[in-house]
């Protein structure tokens, strides 16, 4: 990244202040804005998220708050209510209480007389949802949204439930959450409340994944900020991006077609961070972008970035199978409407283990297949953070327990660009079935590099709102729908289409195995081709390279260490995931703070029992300066039988050596069609 250390406005920091909500809880904020703007007010640009703004999203804020304050904004990060310095208690993602603060944080900058009136929302991930949320409620001094790595689709596509399978993330992530939300506060910003204010926090604290469990299927719980129930809410012009790595692509696909504002789209190949961040490469000029789009909207310069094409995508080329890139090779494809009227939709129907040609009669013969619980260990993570390397791996270990059907060798390069499915014609042995769809694409050599994947819960054939369990022997017909990417398949290797009934620990398996029955003659393989036109003006690099402002400060007191291991015990048949992201001991200079992680997650199962199937989530967080220094526990365990969940969960907080605070949980949830 290039370090910019000139920039056309002055920056001056406001490293802490309060911003008072109407039921008397301050949230608490930071703020960089150009010098001049106490004479000439400038827009406000808000990014809103629970991940502690002085701390483990400082370095991070670093770098590109100051440089978008640098081109003429008041960049403000602001901790949700109950995390990092602000007051109150975070209980769960989304709430409407989050969603009001935000509209009354949006109304207080648009009133201060450095802003203008006018106000944005940028965001990551939680940022990036929070944003968009927000921008449906339609606040009036929101004059665009910039978003990156998010969902309109709480339910459908986040890490709670794909195709309405149980992911495994939803458990990772309500540690994540267990862990972030029983942090303190920090002394230094509100004082000696800070003891009471902590021990709020942790008496309020129940693991969230209880409640995502208790609502397996779609219901007002996920509706609830889901905008794409009503995307006719936004108002406000969207730039959107993600990464083909990352969970939440599909997302920006979804609304470039349904939004009916100016919107603009950005995929590269990166894994869930900012573009100027993105890994794997290449990282892009993001901020450059971000600039010139807040200039047109809320400046009302005429920069162009409304007559560009509707996305940019980054169309990948092959590659080996790796659980980490830092590169992708490929090319910046542009497509100036999407849907785009250049994309066809080709249907390839599914022979005896061959995907056939447009239009071949195919054998009727059927095919069955019970996958191993196993099938899935190298999946990789649903989003990737590409720490530690998370990517699936070769899959044809994979490819072992499943239905898999190649094409002929290719004689030329295919692309596709959007979303692939699978249409199947089936029966199964059980009232309660998943189905994975995995698209690989298969080398000469033989190894298998999977491009994207789809899961589909059989009793969510009609809709995740309504599952019905299926007719164990009843044929039915379904679709499964694959994750939207953009990439080539060149000439000499094969289109492969695999099939599994598991893919744990990705996604939770279902109660019992199941055989599944695949009827060929009704099947098929349907795929976004992208043909390239052959006066194609090819864009080497429409982007400048990534820049940002300087990092502040910091020291390593401990070294990080990642790992990622896949192990199998053939003595008592136990196989095992274990994930390590141990971030070691980080030292901030500007506010003399020791700051420390540790996250392991196990996934453990034994031979074909799927209700041995048990997922472990484990936090430490350590704040240290001087002789004051803290640490919280968190431990969350998720198990199943054939009829219900069981979470098992701890919470211990300490006060130097002393344990101040400790609590358990052990609860039941029945399952629904899971």
């Amino acid at each position: 990244m290039h370090v910019v250390s000139s920039l056309p406005h002055a920056v001056r920091s406001d490293e802490h202040f309060w911003i008072p909500m109407s039921d008397g809880v301050r949230l608490a904020a930071r703020m960089w804005r150009p010098t001049s703007s106490d004479a000439t007010p400038v827009p406000a640009v808000l990014e809103y998220i629970p991940y502690r703004r002085r701390d483990l999203t400082a370095v991070r804020d670093s770098q590109h708050h100051p440089y978008i304050a640098g081109h003429g904004y008041a960049c403000v990060r602001v901790d949700l209510r109950g995390t990092g310095d602000s007051e109150g208690v975070l209980v769960d993602e989304y709430l409407e209480r989050e969603q009001q603060d935000a509209e009354e944080v949006l109304a207080w900058l648009a009133d201060q007389p450095w802003c203008d009136g006018s106000t944005s929302m940028l965001g990551l991930s939680w940022g990036g949802f929070a944003a968009l949320q927000v921008a449906a409620r339609q606040p009036p001094s929101l004059g665009t949204i910039v978003i990156s790595s998010f969902t309109d689709d709480r339910y459908g596509d986040d890490f709670h439930y794909m195709g309405g399978c149980l992911l495994s993330d939803n458990l990772a992530e309500a540690g994540t959450m267990f862990a972030f939300g029983t942090c303190p506060p920090d002394p230094a910003v509100v004082g000696e409340s800070w003891r009471d204010m902590w021990r709020e926090r942790l008496e309020a604290t129940e693991p969230w994944v209880l409640e995502w469990l208790r609502h397996q299927r779609r219901d007002d719980y996920w509706r609830h900020a889901s905008v794409c129930d009503d995307y006719t809410d936004v108002r406000c012009p969207v730039l959107a991006s993600s990464g083909w790595a990352d969970g939440y692509s599909n997302a920006v696909l979804r609304v470039l077609e349904n939004l009916d504002v100016p919107s603009r789209g950005l995929i590269g190949p990166w894994s869930h961070r900012y573009p100027h961040m993105g890994v794997p490469g290449p990282a892009i000029g993001y901020l450059q972008e971000v600039v010139r789009w807040l200039d047109h909207w809320l400046k009302g310069e005429e920069n162009g970035v409304d007559e560009g094409p509707s996305l940019w995508a980054w169309m990948q080329d092959s590659v080996p199978p790796s659980t980490s890139y830092q590169e992708r090779p490929g090319r910046w494809v542009r497509e100036d409407a999407w849907p785009s009227p250049g994309i066809e939709r080709t249907g390839l129907p599914l022979a005896r283990y061959r995907i056939g040609s447009p239009g071949e009669k195919v054998s009727a013969e059927s095919l069955t297949l019970r996958s191993p619980l196993t099938t899935g260990q190298f999946a990789g993570k649903w989003a990737s953070y590409n720490a530690p390397p998370d990517l699936p791996y070769d899959q044809r270990e994979e490819d072992g327990g499943s239905l898999v059907f190649d094409s002929d060798v290719l004689t030329e390069d295919v692309e596709i660009l959007g979303e692939a499915e699978v249409e199947l014609e089936l029966s199964v042995t059980e009232p309660v079935a998943m189905v994975a769809a995995r698209l690989c694409d298969v080398a000469p050599d033989g190894s298998a590099t999977r491009v994207t994947f789809g899961l589909l819960n059989l009793t969510h054939r009609d809709g995740h709102e309504t599952p019905r369990a299926m007719e164990p022997g009843e044929r039915c017909r379904v679709k499964v729908t694959l994750n939207g990417v953009a990439q080539v398949f060149p000439a000499g290797h094969r289109i492969r289409l695999s099939l599994s009934t598991s893919y744990w620990p990705l996604a939770w398996p279902p109660p019992r195995p199941v055989l599944m029955t695949v009827h060929p003659g009704g099947s098929a393989l349907h795929l976004p081709v992208r043909p390239v036109p052959e006066d194609e003006e090819l864009h080497p690099q429409p982007f400048g390279e990534p820049e940002g402002t300087p990092q502040i400060e910091t020291t390593r007191r401990e070294t990080p260490d990642h790992r990622w291991s896949v192990q199998r015990d053939m003595v008592d048949t136990r196989s095992s995931l274990e994930i390590v992201k141990d971030g070691g001991i980080l030292h901030f200079e500007d506010i003399d703070l020791d700051v420390g992680r540790r996250a392991y997650e196990l996934y453990e199962s034994v031979a074909d029992d799927f209700t041995s199937a048990r997922g472990r989530s484990t936090w430490t967080m350590r704040f240290a300066r001087g002789d004051w220094s803290t640490r919280t526990e968190t431990h969350t365990s998720l198990e199943c039988t054939e009829t219900e969940f069981r979470v098992y969960a701890t919470l211990d907080a300490f006060e130097g050596d002393e344990r101040i605070f400790s609590r358990e949980w052990s609860e039941s949830v029945p399952r629904d069609h899971i």
